[in-house]
């Protein structure tokens, strides 16, 4: 399995420069592997939606997560989204709650976050894959480096990027982006088991502001019309 040539042409081009060949590589085999050998989430057609709902010209912010999530039917391709009609996960439930708290609009009815992706905003997890019902089953595994990869090509680009880092796994990233024009908000994983540190955040607003302030258009977060 050659993972580039599964991106969209404009991501290919955009992370050719910061990928190992060797390591793409063999992180393509891993995958291919186990594709054919377990269940494996998102579905195959779903691992780069991320990069084909939104071209890097167009990305404006950049949601990280850790991985996806490893039930059946939630996964595709988009950190902290669900697909329609699956029970909306917790984290994404506090998600919601700060952006209705921060920008008053209605929390939505489902999980798919497809119309922020569509706008701009890459939900990009660090690593891409998972096996059934095995949290974190393919971290490691050279992931971490293909989507680092993705983070330092924005961080190339000379437009604003709003980089929306949640929790100490995503703060790490920081290091990353060293481009002056970019905005990089932390706030704490928006878990239930986290206590603060996300609720009270408003990071909707202000990755709107950022936006604003570097000429880019803003993000309509509201996502209720749709649900």
């Amino acid at each position: 399995m050659n993972l580039p040539d599964l991106l969209p042409d404009e991501w290919r081009a955009e992370l050719l420069p910061f990928l190992d060949a060797a390591a793409t590589a063999a992180l393509g085999a891993f995958v291919a592997r186990e594709y054919a050998e377990h269940t494996i989430y998102p579905p195959i057609e779903d691992l780069f939606a991320a990069y084909r709902l939104c071209t890097p010209a167009d990305t404006r912010v950049l949601i990280l997560g850790q991985d996806p999530y490893h039930g059946p039917g939630q996964a595709h391709g988009l950190s902290f989204s669900v697909r329609d009609g699956v029970r909306i996960p917790p984290s994404l439930r506090n998600v919601f709650k700060e952006l209705a708290e921060d920008l008053g609009v209605e929390v939505p009815g489902s999980g798919n976050l497809t119309g922020w992706a569509r706008q701009g905003a890459l939900l990009l997890n660090a690593v891409l894959t998972v096996r059934a019902a095995s949290a974190a089953s393919h971290g490691g595994k050279g992931w971490e480096t293909f989507t680092d990869a993705t983070i330092k090509a924005l961080n190339a680009r000379e437009e604003r990027v709003v980089f929306l880092l949640w929790g100490s796994y995503a703060r790490k990233k920081v290091e990353l982006i060293t481009n002056p024009r970019h905005v990089i908000l932390e706030a704490g994983h928006p878990s239930p088991m986290n206590p603060k540190g996300f609720r009270g955040a408003r990071p909707f607003s202000a990755a709107n502001k950022a936006l604003a302030d570097g000429g880019r258009p803003v993000i309509d977060w509201d996502l209720s019309a749709a649900s």
